[in-house]
């Protein structure tokens, strides 16, 4: 793929393709609970890889936890060209509502979820969700 198409991280030399894969849908309705055919999530995350693409956006808040749980069954271990990002900064409450928490011990622990429910032992690109 030619540079035009791909991203460097600024500061880095991690580059990924401009189009990645967003597991947000990869829940169940309003990206919470199971999807209604998790073979079918599972599926599309092999042929995102196998269409080229080298970086999925994920969150644990997406489920909760529901999306980085399917990323690791079906993809892990990972392919060696696949970044990871993921993002931080809010949780879902018991009814699916957004809570929004930007505290230092939040962040951190948030780090370590994502990274325990993927099966990671680092992050590449961290993302803050700082609203919306």
């Amino acid at each position: 793929m030619d540079n035009a198409r791909r991203f460097t991280f600024p500061g880095s030399s991690l580059s990924v393709n401009r189009m990645g894969y967003g597991a947000m849908q990869l829940a169940g309705k309003g990206v919470f609970g199971p999807p209604r055919d998790p073979d079918e999530a599972r599926a599309v995350l092999l042929e995102a890889v196998a269409s080229g693409i080298d970086h999925i956006d994920t969150s644990d808040f997406y489920g909760p936890h529901v999306t980085n749980h399917l990323i690791r069954q079906a993809l892990h271990p990972y392919p060696a060209n696949l970044v990871i990002v993921t993002k931080v900064g809010a949780y879902r409450d018991d009814k699916g509502g957004w809570i929004h928490d930007l505290s230092p011990d939040f962040l951190g622990r948030s780090v370590e979820d994502n990274l325990v429910h993927l099966g990671l032992t680092r992050m590449a690109v961290v993302n803050l969700r700082i609203a919306g």
